[in-house]
């Protein structure tokens, strides 16, 4: 199986980054069943128990793979735990200029500028609603990109409020660096106030709809010491059921003088898992050891998932390594947390 991809992944690096990608989720929203199944290995079932939520196993697809929900059939295939598609937008958005997505392979990492690149909401919900998919989905929000930072608040919540009844959970995206000035929602003087918001609107949409649906915050590996303490007592006291770390990093360690390297944007894979594993043991001493936390940034073995879980993680998620691994990533992640 691992050859067979090595040679599939071969064939598609000759090709520009993002038309790689597309090409790759255009064959698994047409024929899942056909595109998945050269690389399928064995599923693993180890359930486990967070959020109120059973999931398969410990390891998810991580935001950004999947923006629009369109081959969740294929996800399901290949054994993932979990899902978490978007991130997605109120409204449809290009993002921005090509090219914004780049490829440093001797670091098995990528940079991408993508800037929400989305269908929108409405869209992700009716490719949800016609996949038939039974696992644990997260959907990802965020704000559209002509939304002063002052008015996110209202992107937010009509995220949440379209997203509610479908999502399994709801992650809040104010991390990503290539949408300007969104990681200022980070700081306590937006955080607070978009934090009770949102808990208050997921309170009256539990009513309203007759299930709980929890919300999560994705932070950023960059914060600060101070950062995190806000960050972590803001959800712990606004009633944000989990928290997910980390999204991608402008530095660039490991990566100086390679050639792409300073494209602008957000780096992921290997180089950023020692910064994202140090941010969530951070996060983990502040929030105690009963609070959810996923793990994700530079997991490309079974040994990085054991160690991502080491440093507080209770599940954890892929998106880079799996593009540099393959779909037998999944089954040797999942296998080394379920003991």
């Amino acid at each position: 199986m691992e050859s067979l991809y090595r040679a599939a992944r071969a064939a598609l690096f000759r090709l520009d980054a993002e038309h790689a990608h597309e090409l790759t989720l255009g064959l698994f929203r047409r024929l899942p069943a056909l595109a998945t199944a050269p690389f399928r290995g064995p599923v693993v079932d180890a359930p486990v128990e967070l959020l109120g939520l059973r999931f398969r196993n410990r390891v998810g697809l991580a935001a950004g793979l999947d923006k629009n929900g369109e081959c969740l059939r294929a996800w399901q295939a290949l054994g993932f735990g979990f899902v978490e598609v978007g991130t997605v937008t109120p409204r449809p958005q290009p993002g921005n200029p090509k090219p914004r997505l780049f490829r440093l392979p001797t670091q098995e990492a990528l940079i991408n500028r993508l800037g929400f690149n989305n269908k929108g909401v409405d869209h992700l919900l009716r490719c949800v609603a016609e996949s038939g998919y039974q696992g644990v989905l997260g959907i990802n929000i965020g704000k559209n990109v002509d939304t002063p930072i002052e008015r996110a608040e209202d992107d937010y919540l009509h995220g949440l409020r379209r997203v509610y009844a479908t999502a399994s959970y709801v992650t809040l995206n104010i991390s990503s660096p290539n949408t300007k000035n969104l990681r200022d929602l980070q700081n306590e003087s937006h955080l607070r106030g978009l934090l009770t918001r949102l808990s208050a609107q997921g309170r009256a949409l539990a009513q309203r709809h007759g299930k709980y649906t929890p919300i999560l915050v994705k932070i950023a590996p960059d914060v600060s010491d101070a950062q995190l303490d806000g960050i972590a007592l803001a959800a712990r006291e606004c009633g944000i059921d989990g928290l997910i770390a980390t999204n991608t990093t402008i530095c660039r360690p490991g990566c100086e003088g390679l050639p792409l390297a300073d494209e602008t944007g957000g780096l992921s894979g290997a180089p950023l898992r020692a910064l994202a594993d140090e941010t969530l043991r951070k996060l983990r001493m502040r929030v105690g050891a009963d609070f959810p936390l996923i793990g994700v940034g530079g997991i490309h073995s079974g040994a990085d998932a054991k160690a991502k879980r080491a440093a507080g993680a209770d599940l954890v998620q892929i998106y880079t390594g799996f593009i540099y691994r393959g779909p037998a990533l999944i089954g040797e992640c999942a296998a080394a947390l379920s003991t």
